[in-house]
Formats: structure tokens, sequence, C-alpha cells
């Protein structure tokens, strides 16, 4: 398999097992025509009306972190998709791995460790751009995608908040 491959595989899988500690589904669209590749649904909050939060992903080992935020070159489609207001909010989601896949995952019988971390953004609102081929955006350090701040963001949006 192919490298973007495995990373888009392992992104994937990222969010999928952060989605399943915080209690929500996860489904995939069959086409990304509008730069959503996972949907994921909180259905014990509404059972009849799930709340639900579309995802953009993303995977890189290039060195874009720095202190204080993830300075990633997003493609101005990939932009434009997630700035607008969307009746589903929408977000970024960047997983950091490292360069060596052999470091992605270690696992043993006490403990399975993904490697390194994913990061997320709502681009709601943003201004249009005159780029011709990528924007970089920042998502803060402090805008983990974990369990719990996946079960944050959404309570916001049972309470008609966005992320």
């Amino acid at each position: 398999m192919e490298l973007n491959q495995r990373k888009e595989q392992f992104s994937k899988a990222y969010v999928r097992a952060v989605a399943a500690v915080a209690g929500c589904s996860v489904d995939q669209p069959e086409n990304d025509y509008d730069s959503v590749d996972l949907c994921i649904k909180a259905v014990d909050r509404d059972p009849v009306q799930p709340h639900r939060l579309e995802l953009q992903l993303k995977c890189t080992s290039r060195d874009v972190l720095n202190a204080q935020c993830v300075r990633y070159p997003l493609n101005v489609k990939n932009y434009n998709d997630l700035r607008v207001t969307a009746f589903i909010p929408r977000l970024l989601v960047v997983v950091l791995v490292p360069e060596n896949i052999g470091e992605w995952i270690q696992q043993s019988e006490q403990e399975m460790l993904l490697r390194h971390c994913a990061y997320w953004l709502s681009l709601r609102g943003m201004p249009e751009t005159q780029n011709i081929s990528r924007v970089t955006v920042e998502l803060p350090r402090s805008n983990q995608f974990t369990a719990e701040a996946l079960q944050s963001i959404m309570q916001r949006i049972s309470q008609g908040d966005i992320p």
C-alpha cells in the first residue's frame, strides 16, 4: 500500500478509536466530493435527531508543529469546502505521525499506543483566499482531538452552538 493510503487509513483508525471512547458512532461517506471523510454521530443524546459532525482528515509526518500550533498547508478546495456555513458542522482534523512508519503504533498485552497526536479546527467563517493551490491553516495545540474534546464538541452542537 502506498504511504499516503496508509496515512489515510491510520487517520481514520485514530478518529474511530477516539469516537468509540467518546460514545459516538462513525460513518464513512461513499464519496468525498465535499471534503468530508468521516461523519460522527452522538446518538445517545437524541436517537430521533442525532447530533452530527463531519470531518476532513489529513495525516502528515512533516515538521508542522511549533510551540503554539500546527501549521498545515491545506488544499484550497478543502479550505473552501470547510469554511462554508454548512447545516452539519465541519472540522479539519490533522493527525501527526512519526516519519518512520514502524513507530506509528506500538502494542503489547497491556497497551496499544498510537503515535503522535491529532488536532482539530473549525474553518467556518474563515475569509476567502486569493491563493491558487494551498492555504496554510493554524490548528492550536490546545485543540487536541481527544475523546473529551469530541464529547465537548458534540455537547455544543446539541445546544445549537458551533464547535
